[in-house]
């Protein structure tokens, strides 16, 4: 039986991703820092604890060998080197990056987007071989590009498939941009502001749809770069009138022109001023992809689970990423000074 070691295994890809090497028939040990087990997954995965900072503990987790390691949560040169030290021991490797690597081709990326004339201008759709940041330790992105260009140079000893999602939706997000729309709705709030007329696009990526790639990655081995996107990209607009929909209620969407008034109003996780939109033509070709769920279709789940978690704790407490990175999400205060306004 294929084994396959998948680390970071309780957070919101590697749930569906266990789920799915599992009734693919691979025997899967989830790994994971609280060694949690997920009720979806089929009886024979077993748990295992793992800090992944653990080099001798990583080292007894692959153990023997394996013929597959997926890694959610790998990150820099260090982590590469974790995985290509050992790949005498595994058999191939599927690791989770980000579309965050890319560039404009004029040093802009998508944490200039703030700056003066920082704004990047991609393609549409951007293809695999758009030009990346330069691989360091300053951000995110710039140790997201360090480790692929790690991984990618030790292709002929450890094949790596590195999937590059978009803003990944479903239950168990550190980062659940629908709590924009969800949250307002619960609170009574029927009438809202979007930025650029409501037509910023930044492609969505399924957790369960990344599962499925992962799957296919799996049993297609290979040392590749593929976006792992949704097949739409929906617009703002269409996002909020779809969690509407879910949710049952009407609302009003008040339109500006341009960027928002203010980070407190207007700005929601998805507003950009050029639209975000990545090609999938690569993993279709490549390993025959079909997304398992559609955007709207994927909604339901991630909504009862938003909804349930806002019922037991303040978001700030729920979702301590999302408050840090937007902390000013949901400043009623200062939408009803605008539109008093």
């Amino acid at each position: 039986m294929r084994r396959a070691v998948v680390i970071g295994a309780a957070g919101q890809i590697g749930r569906p991703a266990v789920e799915a090497l599992a009734r693919d028939g691979w025997e899967v040990t989830a790994a994971s820092r609280g060694a949690a087990r997920d009720e979806s997954w089929p009886e024979g995965v077993r748990t295992r604890r793992l800090d992944r900072e653990d080099d001798a503990a990583l080292s007894e987790l692959i153990g023997d060998g394996c013929d597959l390691v997926v890694d959610m949560v790998a990150y820099g040169t260090r982590h590469a080197r974790q995985l290509t030290g050992l790949a005498d021991r595994i058999g191939s490797a599927v690791v989770l990056s980000t579309v965050m690597v890319y560039e404009d081709g004029q040093g802009r990326g998508f944490e200039t987007m703030s700056e003066p004339d920082g704004c990047p201008r991609y393609p549409v759709p951007i293809p695999e071989d758009q030009p990346t940041l330069a691989p360091g330790d300053a951000t995110y992105s710039t140790g997201k590009a360090a480790l692929e260009s790690e991984l990618l140079a030790a292709g002929d000893r450890l094949p790596t498939t590195v999937l590059r999602p978009g803003a990944v939706h479903g239950p168990h997000s550190p980062l659940p941009r629908e709590l924009y729309f969800v949250k307002r709705n619960l609170d009574g709030r029927r009438r809202r502001v979007l930025a650029f007329r409501g037509e910023s696009r930044f492609h969505p990526s399924a957790a369960r749809n990344i599962a499925e790639l992962i799957r296919l990655a799996a049993a297609r081995p290979g040392s590749r770069v593929l976006n792992a996107c949704d097949p739409q990209s929906p617009t703002v607009s269409e996002i909020g009138a779809a969690v509407d929909a879910v949710m049952g209620v009407e609302t009003e969407t008040v339109l500006v022109d341009g960027p928002a008034p203010s980070p407190s109003v207007g700005s929601s996780p998805w507003s950009v001023e050029l639209p975000v939109v990545f090609d999938m033509a690569a993993a279709e070709r490549e390993l025959g992809y079909r997304p398992v769920v559609s955007y709207p279709d994927a909604l339901p789940e991630t909504v009862e689970w938003l909804t349930r978690r806002l019922s037991e704790q303040d978001w700030k407490e729920a979702f301590p990423t999302l408050a840090l990175v937007y902390p000013d999400l949901f400043d009623y205060a200062a939408e009803d000074a605008w539109f008093a306004a």
